[in-house]
């Protein structure tokens, strides 16, 4: 049974705030190079780009914001990183106006399918174990990449990594905090963050007014649907189960719908509900209660709002930090995450096999047919556990999910 919710303390705010804080910067830092990059792309001058960058990020900040104070869980919403790399090509060859249209009819499908139910019922058929075994397949090599940068800069990610290890002998609370102040002190000492030529200015929203067509609705809102989908919600929303909380999907998927196809027209490709970046806030490190957890997807919308209205400025700042930096903090923030999916995924003896299957075939990130590995290595998985158990398992309930669910049903089982 959950815990019941003690009442929130000033001494709560700093480990969530924090884990907000280091989301936001590993979204920034990890992924928007590719929105740049589908901008130059596109010909789009500096004032739709800075248009974009304040549409994406003031739409993932409220919406995630709403949803965090509503349900009271850490929902971190951010922008379809897989659907920003596929906008680097599919942009090339599309007009803009009619990319704004193909933005607006994905969005508009993402509102239906919320408000059908349908998603939440899928998101339910996923055995815990298989859905233990993806969420740690996906977050495999940002645990690898938190060690692989030693190789390129030996000194800092070395620091990080033995910092990391006495704080979590000795103050196993603030080791996540203090990995973070430590290498920011490090980095500023050896003046290695050059913010000399950044100036503050405030984004200015451009519309756009969207055109349809044929051509853009099949080779720009399909597949920004099907990527979206497979390779941020049904991840996302595996995140949260894992870690134990049980918002329904339909009005996240709604909600996060409903924000990209009001962004749609000042830029927005997509957003949704993150995985990755979501995993740093969901777990433990966030905070020891998970009743508390919830502001850090209060603090991570604040801070996408802070970026969105300083639009290209602030998100150039999140950029500057070097690459092992954001690597290897990304990398250690989800080592508990990391070991807790996998426990879930070995907990139960009649699905380890398949689990099993799914983290290698999740972290193998297998790419075929413009879908992203997420997708795949969950496929796989199902297919084993249909093969190996002979019939499909049981509906996961409303109740504990991901490792605690998975340690449940083995003891029923047992």
């Amino acid at each position: 049974m959950p815990s019941q919710p003690t009442p929130l303390r000033l001494h709560d705010l700093a480990h969530p705030v924090i884990a907000g804080l280091i989301s936001v910067l590993v979204n920034y830092g990890g992924t928007f190079i590719l929105v740049f990059q589908a901008a130059k792309v596109a010909g789009l001058s500096p004032g739709l780009t800075a248009s974009w960058v304040w549409s994406v990020s003031i739409g993932v900040g409220l919406t995630g914001l709403f949803l965090s104070w509503r349900y009271r869980e850490p929902i971190i919403t951010a922008w379809s990183t897989p659907a920003a790399a596929f906008l680097v090509t599919a942009l090339a060859t599309t007009p803009y106006a009619e990319a704004v249209g193909a933005y607006m009819i994905s969005a508009a499908a993402f509102v239906a399918l919320g408000m059908s139910g349908y998603f939440e019922k899928v998101i339910r058929l996923i055995p815990p174990g298989i859905a233990s075994g993806l969420l740690a397949g996906i977050l495999l090599p940002f645990g690898i990449g938190a060690f692989g940068g030693a190789s390129a800069d030996p000194l800092l990610v070395g620091l990080l990594i033995v910092a990391y290890v006495v704080l979590k002998r000795f103050a196993a609370r603030y080791a996540v905090v203090g990995i973070l102040v430590i290498g920011l002190a490090f980095l500023l000492v050896q003046d290695r963050v050059d913010l000399s030529g950044l100036t503050l200015e405030f984004a200015s929203p451009v519309f756009t007014l969207p055109q349809f067509s044929l051509n853009a609705l099949l080779s720009v809102a399909l597949p920004l649907f099907v990527i979206t989908l497979t390779g941020q919600y049904m991840p996302g929303m595996l995140v949260l189960r894992n870690d134990g909380f049980k918002t329904s999907a339909n009005p996240i998927v709604a909600v996060t719908g409903l924000g990209s196809l009001l962004m749609a027209p000042f830029g927005s490709h997509a957003f949704n509900i993150a995985a990755i970046t979501a995993a740093i806030a969901t777990g433990k490190d966030a905070h020891e209660d998970p009743s508390k957890r919830w502001i850090a997807g209060i603090a991570a919308g604040c801070f996408y709002v802070l970026v969105g209205v300083f639009g290209v400025t602030l998100a150039a700042v999140f950029m500057a930090f070097p690459a092992t930096f954001i690597t290897t903090l990304a990398g250690l923030a989800l080592l508990g995450t990391i070991g807790g999916s996998l426990a879930g995924a070995m907990a139960d003896p009649g699905s380890r096999e398949a689990a099993l299957i799914t983290f290698l075939a999740s972290a193998a990130n297998i790419q075929l047919l413009g879908i992203g590995g997420a997708f795949w290595g969950l496929l796989i998985g199902l297919v084993a556990t249909l093969i190996l158990n002979g019939s499909w398992p049981r509906p996961a309930r409303a109740g504990p999910v991901g490792n605690e669910g998975a340690a449940q049903n083995a003891a029923r089982r047992a």
